[in-house]
């Protein structure tokens, strides 16, 4: 197994200016899969779901080469759900309705095959559920990425703070990275949590792009401009899985080559944005990522000659 994925496999009941989608499959777990499956070959996936969870939704994944043994289906149960409103803007969001469900019972217990993989993804959980499966590794991983939220921050600091100082990559957004540092000025705020353990500090900003901190570097990488974005939900794991997935592929952890996995995820995530929930991804072609990467290569590319005086 080359990258395990931790995280929700769920539905989520979106309302966007745009439109509404009631119940199409999403989760963490779901979008960071169907993205990395364009890098990588051979991933499992550990999370809960209900016996309501579409079959078709599992054979999909199973196509792309996502193994579903550490994916336990709860027989008589709901699967997690989320229901969300998005303002004009897009950037905020109000959420309607949450429910655990068969999330409540997530108790991660990896397979054999898991244990050994050199990549894991560690998307937004508990983390305590998150150190539980690093415990389970029974050889080092090469790399291991982690992405959370402010409401662990806000309920379960002392375990995030653990797992944050056991994993390779943190992914948080912007204010998110304020909250854990106290520090409003996000250098100051990198420099306060990679002092806390990780080697590298993803800040994802939405559509205004994301930015790359470690070995004293900085890099930022914008956003591509979208003539229409219909439901930015699965956006960030989009990018996680995008990012992933092509560290895995390429194995290569430089700083530089983390600039280039910054813009495959950035790529990916704006196709996420283009319908409801996994609909995109699901007829995605990678003929259409590497289009896209080179939109971003033309977006970002310049010569200046310096004025003299």
């Amino acid at each position: 197994m080359q990258l395990i994925t931790v995280g929700t496999v769920a539905f989520d009941s979106i309302e966007t200016p745009f439109g509404k989608a009631d119940r199409v499959v999403g989760g963490a777990a779901t979008f960071i899969s169907l993205a990395a499956s364009h890098y990588v070959k051979k991933m499992g996936l550990v999370s809960v779901v209900g016996d309501d969870f579409p079959k078709s939704m599992l054979d999909e994944l199973r196509v792309r080469g996502v193994d579903l043994l550490g994916l336990e289906v709860l027989k008589g149960k709901e699967s997690f759900y989320w229901s969300g409103k998005y303002h004009y803007d897009m950037n905020t969001r109000d959420t309607l309705e949450t429910r655990l469900n068969v999330l409540l019972e997530l108790d991660p217990k990896l397979p054999e095959a898991y244990r050994s993989a050199p990549y894991v993804m560690l998307g937004n959980l508990d983390p305590k559920v998150q150190l539980k499966v690093i415990e389970q590794m029974e050889v080092q991983p090469a790399l291991v990425v982690l992405d959370t939220m402010n409401f662990w921050m806000d309920s379960a600091m002392p375990a995030l703070r653990e797992v944050i100082s056991r994993v390779d990559i943190l992914t948080i957004n912007d204010a998110e990275a304020r909250q854990l540092s106290g520090e409003h000025s996000l250098v100051k705020a990198a420099n306060k949590i990679l002092a806390m353990g990780p080697k590298y500090l993803v800040v994802k900003k939405g559509e205004h792009g994301a930015l790359l901190f470690g070995e004293d570097r900085v890099f930022f990488a914008p956003a591509l401009p979208l003539e229409d974005i219909i439901d930015p939900t699965g956006a960030g794991d989009t990018f996680a899985g995008g990012f992933i997935g092509y560290l895995a592929h390429t194995q290569d952890h430089s700083f530089d080559n983390l600039k280039r996995a910054i813009i495959t995820g950035s790529a990916l995530a704006s196709f996420a944005c283009e319908k409801f929930g996994t609909e995109r991804l699901l007829t995605l072609t990678r003929d259409e990522i590497d289009e896209r990467i080179r939109q971003f290569v033309d977006l970002v590319d310049f010569d200046i000659e310096l004025v003299e005086e």
